[in-house]
């Protein structure tokens, strides 16, 4: 068990070594006093055992003894677990929403919200590389939060149950779909840290990590900018004219990010239950059945929709990638302008 960056988790350490400390002292008074009784009554001695029932002062002693034993431990236990679900008067709210396999994260009261996904590449996954110390731990947009405040979280899911867990922060909770869950941190020291998803949640769970990274207000202040910066600076590339080239290239980036770990790099996909796109009636069909089914996922099976996950820019290109890569040579291209105009009609 981590002693943490956070007084809960430094608490909640300690209360854990204080039972630890009280167990092993009733250890080793009730099994010092059984085996001395062995040793020193043995009948090889010429000891002959008491026989004695009901012996009604024994048993208060044995009752009472025990009940306040456990008294002496709840009451500090009590004061952690109290301290634990009181998630008022928060400096900041993140509402966390587990997906099959990645995390999303927005700042209530902030236009910031982005998708943190896996960053371990896959010759490292595959064993073509060297696993880096992080492996598959380390994410590709981290939470980042100030330290010294108070961080309220939310959790909740999209799909199937998952569990946001970070040990350094003493924090684990399920995110339900339909519910919400909360928990707080407030982390003392700046850092980096690490956690996974701990509930199974499917084919990739053990692939679904949580990476936080505190840092100093001025520095979250910065980085929350450049976050408003950035998202500005997407909506804004929508209406550029992207050429084929450059769709494809964005295009290949977010299909190994979002689409890769089920159809596969190749497109070959894992047939029956993750169908191939290279050489399928989708990818080579009509563009607009295409596009909808990337959009709003299907039902009874494990395809998510993209809608709500990626930008008008990330859709145009992997859609172009899919319908270009391979053996998919069909000349179509969609632009990032195109693809809002479809969605504005309800596709």
């Amino acid at each position: 068990m981590p002693i943490g960056v956070t007084d809960t988790s430094q608490a909640i350490y300690g209360l854990h070594m204080t039972i630890f400390y009280v167990c092993l002292a009733i250890a080793v008074v009730v099994f010092g006093v059984m085996f001395w009784s062995i040793f020193h009554h043995r009948k090889s001695k010429g000891h002959e055992a008491v026989q004695f029932h009901e012996h009604v002062t024994v048993e208060i002693i044995w009752s009472i003894v025990p009940f306040f034993i456990l008294i002496a431990m709840a009451v500090p236990a009590t004061a952690v677990l109290v301290d634990m679900y009181d998630s008022t008067e928060s400096d900041i709210d993140i509402l966390v929403t587990g997906y099959q396999w990645k995390w999303h994260y927005k700042y209530i009261g902030e236009d910031v919200d982005f998708f943190s996904v896996l960053a371990t590449s896959k010759e490292e996954i595959e064993n073509k590389k060297k696993k880096n110390p992080n492996y598959l731990l380390e994410v590709d947009n981290p939470l980042v939060v100030p330290i010294d405040k108070k961080i309220r979280f939310l959790f909740t899911s999209n799909d199937v149950i998952h569990a946001w867990w970070v040990p350094d922060l003493a924090v684990k909770k399920d995110a339900v779909p339909g519910f919400i869950n909360e928990s707080w941190t407030r982390i003392n020291e700046p850092g980096t840290y690490r956690g996974q998803c701990a509930e199974l949640c499917g084919k990739h769970h053990g692939f679904m990590p949580i990476e936080v990274k505190a840092v100093t207000e001025p520095e979250y202040q910065t980085w929350l900018q450049e976050q408003k910066a950035s998202k500005l600076a997407v909506a804004a590339s929508s209406q550029k004219e992207w050429t084929m080239d450059d769709l494809m290239v964005q295009g290949a980036m977010v299909y190994e990010k979002n689409c890769a770990v089920c159809h596969q790099a190749g497109g070959e996909g894992m047939p029956p239950i993750f169908p191939a796109l290279n050489g399928s009636a989708i990818a080579t069909g009509e563009m607009a059945e295409h596009l909808k089914i990337v959009m709003d996922g299907k039902t009874g099976t494990a395809m998510p929709a993209f809608a709500k996950q990626l930008s008008a820019v990330d859709l145009a290109a992997v859609i172009t990638y899919e319908r270009n890569a391979w053996d998919n040579k069909t000349g179509d291209k969609v632009t990032p302008a195109e693809v809002q105009a479809l969605m504005g009609e309800g596709l």
